[in-house]
């Protein structure tokens, strides 16, 4: 999961890179990436960076799979498939309006909710006797979801003419906290920061386990 991640940003910052325009993390969402009319030169890394990450995550999977309980572990599974799956752009295979972005959230929630059923499989040391720690790990995870559907919630219910998120927002004067590409960013960053925690520390206590 570390190598996932680690491809994850770099396939994302040529993708961003080669953007048509100069690309602004806080107001462009992910999508924009992938989209081969909107990105043309870009779009494949942005799909690889997809679909290098969610492998590298399956593949972790089917090797943790004996130390960590399967209950714990099919959450994170199908959180990756649905990021497989939404570099695919499924809306352009079949006729599933907003696949992309359908398949994408799914992935966001199932990846996070998988990584905190993982970290409660973890051993912390005696001088945390509860679950504390896991609490904290998983309100961090969950943070930037949540924030995102808050936005999006003010946004519909009492800013209703404010146009989608996009390098318009910076001419209207609207603040990036209140953008969905913003959290969705945050979000990644966060998530990467979780895999990699999980995946070394996972990978720590099977190597423990095995030597003993």
């Amino acid at each position: 999961m570390p190598l996932g991640a680690l491809a994850f940003w770099v396939c994302m910052l040529v993708a961003a890179r080669r953007f048509p325009t100069p690309y602004d993390w806080r107001y462009i969402t992910t999508s924009q990436l992938i989209y081969p009319e909107r990105n043309p030169a870009g779009h494949l890394w942005a799909s690889a960076a997809l679909m290098t990450c969610a492998g590298a995550g399956l593949l972790w999977v089917w090797t943790v799979r004996s130390t960590v309980p399967f209950r714990r572990l099919w959450v994170l599974a199908a959180g990756y498939a649905c990021m497989t799956l939404s570099s695919l752009l499924p809306e352009r295979w079949h006729s599933i309006r907003n696949g992309h972005e359908i398949l994408a959230i799914a992935g966001f929630v199932g990846v996070c909710c998988g990584l905190v059923l993982v970290s409660l499989n973890l051993r912390f040391p005696r001088r945390y006797p509860t679950r504390a720690p896991q609490v904290v790990l998983a309100l961090i995870a969950f943070s930037p979801i949540a924030m995102a559907a808050i936005t999006q919630v003010y946004l519909t219910w009492w800013r209703p003419e404010v146009p989608w998120v996009g390098p318009a927002w910076r001419t209207l004067g609207l603040p990036f906290y209140l953008s969905f590409a913003f959290w969705e960013w945050v979000t990644c960053a966060l998530l990467s920061a979780y895999m990699t925690g999980i995946g070394l520390a996972v990978g720590e206590q099977a190597c423990k386990t095995s030597s003993s």
